[in-house]
């Protein structure tokens, strides 16, 4: 009881400032049961002390993304981060909210440059300055959840330039309390309305944790930025800071410092010397190789995490942030943009269903007529009309239509090609990012479903069958002994039902996948002979 009269009174204080800065339409984005929504519109507007900081001169989408932005910012640490975790999901808060949110200002007050010290010291186990040769106790960035100081570490005679990212103080068991307010909620939601069970806001909650919890602990966002290095490292023009592991922890991370010019600043760029042209293919040419290649890419990508060096080459910073794509649903990706190449919409329908993106109960005749309108419109354009961020968002803005469920991945994939394309075509507006992204995507096709592909999936199939076959025979050996003793039987329909079953995935799979199949037979054939 307590419990929730502590998140009404929070909750009250948050009704305010979303109704300061005009953004109380929030109510309206998810199923709020109409009691909590009337009562917090009410104390928001008539409780002793609230001003309104402005009014809205605009209610399109994109204004009260940005007003809403302003709410969260106002709100501490962890609203900036659940408005940065949404502008990831335009599935719940719609694309124009989504982009409006991309605007959100991850920037706090600093906290003392000696509070910063004391906890490099506790977290490290040493004194600052037995760690680093000269430790700057002004801060050059402050975020939501850490700030960065510049150092310099010394390495025989001469010194190495370091930047040291430290957590806020505190900063867990504030994310903690309002986590347990965004739960609390997120069961109320579901409990009263049944528009709130179908969006499942308990699990968006859980992933937001899980997010956070990752952000919390900078080993793992350490880890993250060694995972990135090494898999670039032989990519030209592409350059990630090295971690100091020695001097990294849980609330302390220590990387090598970065030096250059904002990729956003054009014409410091081209003053500089720079070639503008190949920066931008170079952002969308290492986004794509990582999220296609590697299946591992920077997915925080805005002006102040990428810089470009004296020596030309790209840099990224803040690792916190990053996409994952399976080898599965790297294939899948492959799949759809061919299908869409060769206009063959049936088997874009056949591959989003075979993912299990679209239920089964679904007509695949209409949802390829669906994704019909998407190619048609784009068939026979110029590519450099053409943005592959924007057809990845109304193909999912389509296939939501059609009741797929979110696919976290797959969103944050789009919403990171969005921005590399933006900061290319700030770069150079005239350039044809497909001269980049064609040959890329060409490749990677040949790769992942060319005949090569399939020849190396057979073969990594038998190969796993292989290593398997030992635990099959045991098993087998096992199943023999039960139905020997007529412990187990089948009914003839049951075992009709698992043959067609068979069946049916052998066709699936076609005449290379049934290989591990006819291996399959032969090993039972063999077995059967050596018995007898």
């Amino acid at each position: 009881m307590a419990g929730s009269f502590a998140h009404a009174m929070r909750l009250l204080a948050i009704g305010r400032a979303f109704a300061r800065h005009d953004a109380l339409f929030v109510l309206d984005l998810g199923p709020t049961p109409p009691a909590l929504k009337k009562t917090i519109t009410l104390a928001a507007r008539f409780l002793p002390g609230w001003q309104p900081i402005h009014r809205a001169a605009s209610d399109s989408d994109s204004a009260r993304g940005k007003r809403l932005a302003d709410a969260l910012q106002s709100l501490g640490p962890s609203f900036i981060k659940l408005g940065q975790f949404l502008a990831t999901r335009p599935d719940l808060v719609g694309a124009e909210l989504a982009e409006g949110l991309l605007g959100l200002q991850d920037k706090l007050p600093p906290f003392p440059g000696a509070e910063a010290r004391t906890i490099v010291a506790g977290e490290l186990g040493r004194p600052v300055d037995d760690l680093y040769s000269s430790f700057d106790d002004t801060p050059v960035a402050a975020a939501s959840i850490a700030q960065v100081h510049f150092a310099t570490v010394a390495e025989d005679d001469s010194t190495r330039d370091v930047a040291v990212k430290i957590l806020r103080p505190g900063i867990e068991s504030a994310f903690r309390r309002d986590l347990d307010l965004f739960t609390w909620l997120a069961s109320q939601a579901e409990k009263h309305a049944a528009e709130a069970r179908r969006l499942r806001p308990v699990e968006v909650v859980e992933t937001l944790e899980a997010w956070v919890a990752m952000e919390l602990d900078l080993r793992y966002e350490a880890a993250a930025a060694s995972e990135l290095k090494e898999n670039t490292a032989k990519d030209e023009g592409y350059y990630v800071p090295a971690i100091d592991w020695d001097r990294t922890s849980r609330r302390v991370m220590t990387l090598e410092r970065i030096t250059g010019l904002h990729v956003m600043d054009r014409d410091g760029l081209i003053a500089a010397g720079h070639d503008v042209t190949r920066l931008a293919g170079i952002v969308v040419e290492t986004f794509l190789t990582q999220a296609l290649r590697d299946g591992f890419f920077h997915a925080d990508l805005h002006q102040g995490n990428i810089f470009v060096r004296d020596d030309g080459s790209l840099t990224v910073v803040d690792f916190g942030i990053m996409g994952r794509l399976d080898k599965d649903t790297r294939r899948y990706l492959a799949e759809i943009l061919y299908g869409f190449i060769k206009r063959d919409y049936r088997h874009v329908a056949e591959v989003h269903f075979e993912a299990g993106y679209v239920p089964g109960t679904k007509s695949i005749e209409g949802f390829a007529q669906a994704l019909r309108s998407i190619g048609e419109p784009i068939h026979g354009r110029p590519l450099s009309q053409v943005s592959l961020g924007r057809l990845l968002a109304q193909l999912f803005e389509t296939t939501r239509a059609f009741d797929m469920e979110t696919q976290p991945q797959l969103l944050l994939l789009q919403k990171t090609m969005v921005a590399a394309e933006g900061i290319a075509h700030v770069l150079d507006p005239n350039v044809n990012l497909w001269d980049v992204a064609g040959p890329l995507l060409e490749a990677w096709l040949r790769d992942i479903i060319g005949p090569d592909a399939r020849l190396r999936d057979v073969a990594e199939g038998m190969a796993d069958f292989a290593r398997r076959i030992p635990v099959l025979m045991e098993r087998a050996g096992r199943t023999a002994d039960i139905l020997a003793k007529g412990e187990v039987r089948l009914a003839p329909e049951s075992t009709h039902g698992i043959a067609r079953e068979l069946a049916a995935e052998q066709n699936r799979l076609g005449v290379f996948g049934r290989v591990p199949f006819w291996v399959a037979v032969v090993l039972a054939g063999a077995l059967i002979i050596a018995i007898l």
